[in-house]
């Protein structure tokens, strides 16, 4: 009978996985989603909320402006009527970093801008960004850690918005954690964020060749971190190299999109 049980709880648990299965925007791959995009934006507003409360929001007009300028525009061009988005900039001079949360909750780190330089700039971080949370890359990460923490436990804990779901959410989405240069997702998703990112800045109407000036400048201001021999193997992220010989094959698809702003 135990045996029958367990049969049972497996088939279910296979039928629900298919049910999970969804499709990436853009580049059309299948991934698993176990979380609810409503439940997924919920902890991104909570997390948002509380990261603000804890940093120092920047008050430097120009500074903001830009960012917002940028952010709005390629939130047009992302087409996702349900995101409630907002953009603000965070005073951290040695955070090159920046991030979306579920929802349209984006971050930028004063420490990225000299990197970034320009609107042109701006918007490739911008679009990256954006693409995690269109891919819904945060939730794949969850649900690869509930299958790989059983299922039913960690779903009732992140579904139950208690502390224990909240640090699942926090370990997707690299918050609360040792982030880097942008945030750890893994490789493939990474170069993911990256493609569809181009897409999008395209589509707002920012060239996306400028990409390629920006991870040149983004190599130089980490000191070529990310290239050595096994990094390409052992990093959460795409070596430089690697990243701009994508980067150059998917600015065709890319210009598809491109009509240069007024």
């Amino acid at each position: 009978m135990k045996t029958i049980a367990k049969s049972r709880l497996l088939l279910l648990a296979a039928a629900a996985a298919l049910a999970a299965c969804q499709s990436v925007p853009y580049t059309g791959r299948s991934h698993l989603v176990l979380v609810s995009a409503g439940e997924e934006k919920k902890m991104g507003e909570q997390a948002y909320a509380e990261t603000l409360k804890k940093s120092k929001v920047s008050a430097d007009q120009q500074k903001v402006s830009v960012v917002r300028q940028v952010g709005y525009r390629l939130a047009k061009a992302a087409d996702k009527p349900d995101f409630q988005w907002e953009f603000n900039v965070i005073e951290d001079d040695k955070q090159i970093n920046a991030w979306c949360l579920p929802g349209g909750k984006v971050a930028f780190y004063t420490g990225i801008l000299p990197v970034t330089q320009d609107e042109d700039g701006i918007a490739v971080v911008m679009g990256h960004e954006i693409a995690h949370a269109l891919a819904r890359h945060g939730a794949e990460r969850m649900s690869q850690g509930m299958l790989a923490q059983g299922v039913g436990t960690v779903a009732g804990a992140f579904l139950g918005g208690n502390p224990a779901g909240q640090k699942v959410f926090e370990q997707a989405y690299g918050l609360g954690v040792g982030v880097g240069i942008m945030l750890p997702y893994g490789r493939a998703q990474e170069s993911e964020a990256d493609h569809i990112g181009l897409i999008i800045m395209a589509k707002a109407g920012y060239d996306p060749n400028k990409a390629l000036d920006f991870w040149q400048r983004m190599e130089k201001a980490t000191g070529g971190k990310g290239g050595g021999p096994l990094d390409r193997y052992l990093s959460t992220h795409p070596i430089n190299s690697d990243r701009q010989k994508a980067i150059r094959g998917w600015i065709p698809e890319a210009m598809q999109h491109y009509k240069p702003r007024n």
